[in-house]
């Protein structure tokens, strides 16, 4: 193994045990896909060079965040309008921008996404994005806890079909989930009626916003192929949407859990490996100590952090 594929081994192994070396060559599958079909990001000059020590973004940096239809116009798709807008009164007094979820939803401002890969076509498309991408770095949101629950991973789910069938979490509601930390006042379990009867699934934010079970490697592998999508189309800073609850485990707070910071740790060597400059940014609203725990503390005290 090259040390890049040792690295993963070791993260799946955590994560998935003796089903890693099956994973880890689906995992190849994507990556040797995105080798061939495209070409790693360009380097800009507001990122480093493979093994230069120049930092890949600074103090210096400036970003703009918006949502894709914060500016419009008649008759011209949003994205194109804060595009024009960016450049003809901002310039290069601007690094970047944060477009906010840009694709089809349901609910909570675009965090209930419905499609991964596609755009939302009130607002534009993806030729819109990389024509951003062409003058600014473009953080885009990776939205990987949960999904609407108009996505047809969870219409599969209902019905009991591949390959959603198995991508949520069941739990009996008379489970007692008191040490769960939630974020919101919501209910925890959300009653679904399937083909099968009344289900009961996890849900941290909504009813609508229905949670991922990593726990099943093909909802890791879904995600890695979105995630080298994203760079394919001008993406350069990966913004990982409520990370901190991503693994579930009864019994504990179900967040900050190790097999989270692990699929973190295995995102980062995988874009360090294919397209070197791409960043990884952890959306952690939670204390400072827990915040920068996200940088890789095991390895950040090296001066070599491993995760955000």
């Amino acid at each position: 193994m090259t040390p890049f594929e040792q690295t993963v081994h070791h993260f799946l192994s955590h994560l998935y045990g003796p089903r890693a070396s099956e994973v880890q060559r689906r995992l190849g599958q994507h990556i040797e896909h995105f080798r061939s079909a495209s070409q790693a990001p360009a380097i800009t000059e507001n990122t480093a060079a493979e093994g230069d020590n120049a930092p890949t973004w600074s103090e210096k940096d400036q970003w703009v965040i918006s949502y894709g239809d914060s500016i419009v116009a008649e008759e011209t798709p949003p994205l194109a309008v804060l595009n024009e807008f960016l450049q003809r009164y901002l310039g290069e007094r601007i690094s970047g921008v944060h477009v906010l979820p840009f694709f089809p939803w349901s609910s909570d401002d675009g965090f209930s996404v419905i499609h991964y890969r596609e755009v939302n076509p009130e607002l534009g498309d993806w030729q819109h994005i990389r024509e951003l991408a062409s003058h600014y770095d473009v953080m885009g949101d990776l939205v990987l806890n949960h999904v609407s629950r108009e996505s047809l991973w969870f219409v599969d789910y209902l019905t009991g079909s591949l390959p959603g069938r198995d991508y949520f979490i069941e739990v009996d509601p008379e489970t007692d989930v008191s040490d769960v930390v939630r974020p919101r006042s919501s209910p925890l379990l959300v009653p679904i009626s399937t083909r099968r009867g009344t289900r009961h699934v996890w849900a941290t934010f909504s009813e609508d916003q229905i949670d991922l079970n990593f726990e099943n490697p093909d909802v890791l592998l879904e995600f890695v192929g979105i995630l080298l999508f994203y760079l394919q189309q001008g993406v350069r800073i990966i913004r990982l949407d409520a990370v901190a609850f991503l693994w579930k485990r009864l019994g504990t707070p179900c967040i900050h859990l190790p097999e989270t910071h692990t699929v973190v740790r295995l995102l980062r060597a995988i874009v360090d490996e294919i397209a070197p400059g791409t960043l990884i940014i952890t959306e952690t609203n939670v204390p400072h100590a827990e915040n920068i725990s996200y940088f890789g503390l095991e390895r950040l005290a090296n001066g070599a952090p491993d995760e955000a």
